[in-house]
Order: structure tokens, then sequence, then C-alpha cells
């Protein structure tokens, strides 16, 4: 289910694109903390955002480059301020698209449709694991978290699939060692302890922390 954070100071608006999105099985936050949207998106890490130019506080162009500084997710902007200048401001500072106001509800959600399969649907014959808005992708072996590519080493990325395909089950230390080396040759634990950690580290730099959770004794989860 794809995460819509809707950042609108008309109360009556945000409700209809809300209650609209909801029909096609999006999950819907509104924001109404103006002084500080970004704890909403970092709490909420929604898969697509729509964004007011005429916001409280903070104008949408100040939450739109904010958000840029943490994410590449897609942005639309819903706004009566629809002339040109108001446009190419937008998409300069980002934006993906920009809706002028009145607008066609049936229209704004194909546009989201078609941002969010371009930016999340990684060719639907390739096998896609999904876990917390991140999506690992078992044909390039990349991953990818509110649209932007998280580069992954090899290694990283046979960890992540092997605890990605046991989604809810610990998985030993040892398996993880026979998935990542294949050999019966010794391999000294720290080299397994070395990956997860550098792994660990590239997932919580990009918002994704406790990802992997450790079960001292067991070995490693993803929940």
């Amino acid at each position: 289910m794809y995460k819509v954070l809707i950042v609108e100071d008309d109360a009556k608006i945000a409700e209809l694109i809300k209650e609209n999105a909801e029909r096609w099985e999006m999950e819907c936050r509104i924001s109404e903390n103006f002084r500080d949207v970004i704890s909403d998106f970092n709490d909420f890490q929604p898969h697509i955002v729509l964004l007011d130019i005429g916001l409280p506080v903070y104008s949408g162009y100040h939450w739109c480059k904010e958000i840029r500084k943490l994410s590449n997710v897609p942005i639309i902007f819903i706004s009566s301020a629809s002339d040109n200048m108001n446009i190419v401001m937008a998409m300069n500072m980002g934006a993906d698209d920009f809706i002028a106001k009145p607008f066609d509800g049936s229209v704004l959600i194909a546009k989201m449709q078609a941002l969010l399969r371009r930016v999340y649907d990684l060719a639907a014959s390739v096998p896609v694991l999904h876990h917390r808005g991140a999506f690992l992708n078992t044909g390039d072996d990349t991953l990818m978290y509110n649209g932007e590519n998280i580069p992954l080493s090899k290694n990283e990325y046979r960890i992540l699939l092997c605890l990605m395909e046991n989604k809810g089950k610990i998985v030993s230390r040892e398996k993880l060692m026979e998935r990542l080396w294949k050999t019966q040759q010794f391999i000294d634990e720290n080299t397994l302890t070395v990956n997860i950690n550098r792994l660990r580290k590239k997932l919580d730099a990009v918002g994704l922390s406790d990802f992997i959770i450790t079960k001292i004794g067991q070995g490693y989860l993803v929940e």
C-alpha cells in the first residue's frame, strides 16, 4: 500500500484528497503541523507528497527544498497560484508535477499513480522484495527507498536478500555465511559482522534505522 503525505492547509480540500486516494487503497496522512512538516515526513515515510504553495508559517517551496535534502520521493504541487512563474519555480525546487486548483480528483489520482508506477514499479517481470517502503530488486541487485537507489556491495545485497526472503524469521549467522560465501573454507565470523555493520550504516543514513534486528545468540531478523 502506497503512503501519501498531504500538506494542505485547507482542511476540506485535504480531506477530499484523502478520501479519494483511500478509495484507491492508498494510506494517507494529512500534515497539520505547518511549523515542522519534516517531522511528519520522517515519521510517516511517504511514497509520495502532495504540497500546497501557500501554507502557514513556511511556503510549500520551503518544505519541498527541505524534503529534497532528505529524499527523492515524488512531490506534486497543488496550488491556485498556477501562473508560469510559480510552476517553473516549483519544478526548479525539485517537484515532479504541478496541478492547478481547482482540479479534478480523477486527474490527480491518475498523475499520482503514474508517478508511483514510474518510481516504484521495478519491472513487473522481475521479483521485488518489499519491507518498510524499501524495495529490493532481485533483477539488478539494487535497493530503492523513497525513490532513491541505494548502492549495495555484492555481500550487502546477499545479506538483505536472505533476510527479506525470510522476513519475520530469525536467520542464523551460519546460514548467512553459507549464502555469502558458499564454501567449505573457514571464514572468520568477524567478516560477516563487518558486512552487517556496513549495511546497517547505509540503511540508517537513508532513514531505515533498525531495519535489521540482532537476536543475540540466534542471528538476525527483518520484521
